[in-house]
């Protein structure tokens, strides 16, 4: 497996660690990055932008002959990245031992690292892997920045432990607003507005799939668990993660953890407790 190093102190310095790591051809036209790859082990494109507000988004589309492995830096402001997989798969660990979590194809994930253990992301050999990362700090570095909005950041996608990784079942919603992303056709800066746009447009939806809002959309269902019996019966056969499916609202995994929350216990021993 190649191993590469990644500084994340800066969206310059990335593009120049990237550019040596896999010996490319960088240019920077517009503050936009396209770094183009032809080595014996890697072909493809690295493309990036940091906006005004420091919401970074890169895009990386590659090739390769050899397993390869990015340790990418961690740092106390590093900021939380939202990542969605449009072919192929990667895999994510904290530390070279640590557990791996896999994004596949059409799947989005969020991760956030502020701890002092590298995130390392794994890419398969002879198999085409397109993704893209946004980058978006939880600090306001201009006065025009929503405090609401960093402030949802860091209470949804930071923890104590300073390690935070998600991975996510298909939403569609989000997904078309990753591809009208890829499709803005526009140049200098009007693509530059629209794009910034389109950025705060998934983040926001991210933080409204992660938000424990939901629990008011579900408080209908879970609430009817505490009526008659025999509404606890009927309620005990339904498939709540379907309801959610349907609904296209938080992934089927994500629920019982609001859930537990709300009620200390999980769906099973929840309704023996009411039927009991």
């Amino acid at each position: 497996m190649k191993k590469l190093y990644l500084n994340t102190g800066g969206f310059n310095a990335i593009f120049n660690d990237l550019q040596e790591s896999f010996n490319g051809e960088l240019t920077t036209i517009n503050n936009e990055y396209n770094l183009t790859i032809k080595s014996k082990w890697a072909k493809g494109t690295i493309t990036g932008i940091c906006l005004d507000n420091n919401m970074s988004h890169i895009h990386f589309d590659l090739m390769l002959t050899q397993d390869v492995s990015i340790s990418m830096e961690s740092f106390q402001a590093a900021p939380i990245l939202f990542a969605y997989c449009e072919s192929g798969k990667l895999a994510h660990s904290f530390g070279a031992n640590g557990e791996k979590k896999i994004i596949k194809e059409n799947q989005t994930g969020v991760l956030s690292n502020t701890s002092v253990i590298n995130s390392v992301l794994y890419f398969e050999s002879h198999k085409h892997i397109e993704f893209s990362l946004i980058g978006m700090p939880t600090m306001a570095f201009t006065e025009d920045e929503n405090p609401e909005i960093i402030s949802q950041l860091k209470k949804r996608f930071i923890n104590e432990s300073g390690n935070y990784i998600y991975v996510g079942s298909e939403n569609t919603k989000i997904i078309s607003k990753w591809q009208e992303l890829k499709k803005v056709p526009q140049q200098g800066i009007v693509r530059n507005l629209l794009r910034k746009v389109i950025l705060k447009e998934i983040i926001e939806m991210e933080i409204a799939q992660h938000s424990y809002n939901y629990i008011k959309t579900f408080d209908p269902i879970v609430n009817m668990a505490t009526r008659q019996i025999n509404e606890i019966k009927r309620i005990s056969h339904m498939n709540i993660s379907e309801v959610i499916s349907a609904a296209g609202l938080a992934s089927r995994n994500y629920l019982p953890r609001i859930f537990k929350e709300k009620h200390l216990l999980s769906y099973k021993p929840y309704n023996q407790k009411l039927a009991s």
